[in-house]
């Protein structure tokens, strides 16, 4: 039996935390889920997808912070940044999956790549075109981005030479068994 004096703090953190889920946004559109649901066990599609969504988040971010008609520009800034994080992460975990699972990511881990230059640009250019209290009020978000994208573009490109390494090797066995065969 819960004692009175627990139950009221119970319920208070059983409703902060059912408040907090209901209130957890998505950072992918419906559209954007069942785009990814139907690439789901194609690696070269969905990370694509992946790309294009973190690529549109970044976009979304110029347009929040350059348009003169935004109102509320620090939440929606604020919005923007951790919408492309939350896909940058989501990017990122299904790389670990797919390569977790033996994948052969080469293809895949170009473009993913590529894009990691691109966002970590993009990111360190919108943080120099920052005011002083701008850059204070987004510092730890855009820094939390970045090094986010840092770390990634290291791991990805760790990946792909893993990748080229290991794909190299069994291509060498495979042909060794294939030309070793007794007929």
């Amino acid at each position: 039996m819960i004692r009175p004096s627990l139950t009221i703090p119970l319920l208070a953190v059983m409703a902060s935390l059912s408040f907090a889920q209901q209130h957890h946004r998505d950072p992918l559109t419906d559209p954007e889920v069942n785009k990814v649901r139907d690439a789901a066990q194609e690696p070269e599609i969905r990370l694509k997808l992946y790309v294009e969504f973190a690529r549109a988040r970044l976009d979304k971010l110029q347009q929040v912070h350059s348009d003169p008609k935004t109102t509320d520009r620090e939440q929606q800034t604020r919005a923007a940044i951790q919408d492309f994080a939350d896909v940058y992460d989501e990017l990122s975990l299904n790389v670990d999956t797919f390569a977790d699972r033996g994948e052969d990511l080469r293809k895949a881990l170009k473009p993913v790549i590529e894009a990691d230059t691109e966002f970590g640009s993009k990111l360190r250019a919108f943080k120099s075109s920052l005011t002083g209290n701008e850059a204070q009020s987004y510092e730890f978000l855009l820094g939390s981005a970045l090094v986010a994208v840092d770390s990634g573009a290291k791991d990805h490109r760790d990946l792909l030479a893993e990748q080229e390494e290991t794909f190299k090797h069994k291509k060498k066995q495979e042909h060794k068994v294939a030309t070793h065969r007794p007929e």
